[in-house]
């Protein structure tokens, strides 16, 4: 009797948290929820995602959650984040305006929760200003992570107290913590948004850990890369018979480059794989604090990219060592190709590797097939609808805000079927892609339309739009209905694609002529 008692409150209990109701619940009920941004991420970058790159703690979550093949972010740092706080696409939103929206931290924050937020900003005016009622960071795209930069702010204070062990990325968790303690302190629901710097440009990191990666990459890019796959392949992220595509024709072959270059090239990375290393580390710090507070249990944690791999070579300061400030260090896009693996393209792009991103949900108790992949397809913009799903909160319907854009991921922690997007829109800049079930379009820097079956050809490796002429026409005519009617995206950026070709290269992808006489710095 006991146990048929127990059973029926468990089936009850679930059967309650899989209505995804909208009615009020208490506090105690409420969950918390924690969402990470990494930045310039690459695909293949974290190790459940098939990197040698060591990131246990973040392993160790998708372990004991749920990870997806084909989520997408808007291949841009600031877009990305409109479209994660807003829910929308980023024009529609406002652009950094956000003038034609709401944030989560605003919607969560009317309903009870405690809204705090660490690290990059990256749009107009500060998080205080958008219903964050906590805030430490820095308003710029990017900073020095031991010198820091003037746009640091503290609850919209300046705040400038670097000290000599200052690294941007301790910080964001140092701050997340004092926030959620003030939280559960007024025994509030919270929500925390940590939007890291790194691994963004510029390349710092402390030096044991960059210390950690010597050696590792004086094997090359090609072997590394292929490292990559087999390793996915492992994971069950590809299938086994995927094979690699070939080094894209802008990339040299690590033999062909001089010794010297090999070794600035291995330093580097070496260097970016510090950083990475580095956000694992605070992550596992987050989570040990959760944990010991007694509140992991009911805590959704969510951690995302804001685009692929960064292909920018935009190096200097190359006789100041990467574990100082001052420093500035890149690489270009021959590891951003390996960071991508075995995705094309790169951050501004809208080929799959400037798009597609990492996500990985935490939700103890809530995920029905733990350690597995999700293969359905996902974007920033449904996070917010997955935010008022889980607590159940209300979108606002007021004039001067856009309806929702994003919808629910959470029918897929339980394993049920979800109504996705019919379509899906990217753009930034001139590149340009529309997602329609399998098949996508997509636009190289405003060159001719090219067509990809994405189930059978995920890496982008044959345009069939010679083959399907009027299938460009269709997905060409909706992307611009939805740029012009749901994105109010101005006319300058509406114009037709060029009927040339894709160059499938960029000006700033590769400078060598930077790192000529580069010496590698000792500790």
């Amino acid at each position: 009797m006991i146990q048929l008692a127990k059973s029926i409150f468990f089936v009850a209990g679930f059967l309650f948290i899989t209505l995804y109701s909208s009615c009020t619940r208490t506090s105690q009920d409420n969950p918390n929820i924690i969402l990470i941004m990494v930045d310039d991420l690459g695909f293949s970058d974290l190790g459940c995602y098939g990197s040698e790159i060591k990131t246990p703690r973040i392993d160790a979550l998708a372990q004991n959650g749920l990870r997806f093949t084909q989520f997408y972010n808007t291949a841009k740092c600031h877009s990305s984040r409109v479209s994660l706080l807003s829910g929308l696409y980023c024009n529609q939103a406002g652009d950094s305006k956000l003038n034609r929206a709401t944030t989560i931290a605003e919607v969560l924050g009317e309903a009870g929760y405690f809204t705090s937020m660490t690290g990059k900003w990256h749009l107009d005016k500060e998080p205080t200003d958008f219903g964050f009622q906590r805030y430490w960071g820095h308003l710029s795209g990017a900073t020095d992570f031991f010198k820091g930069d003037t746009t640091f702010r503290l609850n919209g204070e300046i705040w400038n107290d670097f000290d000599d062990g200052f690294y941007t990325t301790d910080a964001n968790v140092d701050y997340s913590i004092q926030f959620i303690d003030e939280a559960l302190a007024n025994e509030k629901p919270f929500f925390h948004y940590i939007a890291f710097n790194a691994p963004h440009y510029p390349l710092q990191a402390p030096g044991d850990d960059i210390e950690k990666y010597f050696g590792t990459y004086d094997i090359g890019w090609e072997k590394i890369r292929n490292n990559r796959l087999e390793k996915q392949k492992l994971l069950g992220l590809f299938p086994k018979t995927m094979h690699l595509p070939e080094l894209p024709d802008h990339m040299p072959a690590w033999d062909s480059i001089s010794e010297n270059q090999r070794e600035f090239e291995s330093f580097r990375m070496s260097v970016y794989a510090a950083m990475v290393d580095r956000v694992d580390q605070n992550i596992g710090r987050l989570v040990d604090y959760l944990n010991q507070k007694g509140v992991l249990e009911n805590t959704l944690i969510m951690i995302c990219s804001d685009n692929g791999a960064c292909p920018f070579e935009r190096s200097r300061n190359l006789d100041i060592p990467p574990w100082e400030g001052g420093s500035f260090y890149l690489y270009d896009a021959s590891w951003a190709t390996v960071g991508n693996t075995p995705l094309r393209h790169y951050k501004q792009t809208q080929h799959e590797g400037g798009i597609s991103s990492p996500l990985i949900i935490h939700w103890p108790d809530h995920i029905k097939n733990t350690g597995d992949w999700e293969r359905n397809p996902g974007h920033l913009i449904d996070i917010m609808a997955t935010c008022i799903n889980v607590t159940g909160t209300n979108y606002p319907e007021k004039e001067n805000v856009e309806p929702l854009q994003g919808k629910s991921l959470l029918p897929l922690f339980y394993g049920d079927e979800r109504i996705g997007h019919e379509e899906l829109y990217f753009r930034f800049y001139k590149n340009r892609a529309i997602r329609k079930g399998d098949w996508k379009l997509v636009s190289f820097y405003g060159s001719q339309w090219e067509l990809y079956n994405i189930a059978s050809d995920r890496c982008e490796q044959h345009d069939l739009a010679g083959q399907h002429p009027e299938l460009v026409k269709e997905l060409s005519r909706r992307w611009h209905d939805i740029a012009e009617q749901t994105d109010k995206l101005p006319e300058e950026w509406r114009l037709p694609v060029s009927d040339q070709p894709s160059s499938n290269n960029h000006h700033e992808w590769h400078k060598p002529q930077l790192t000529e006489g580069w010496v590698k710095p000792n500790e």
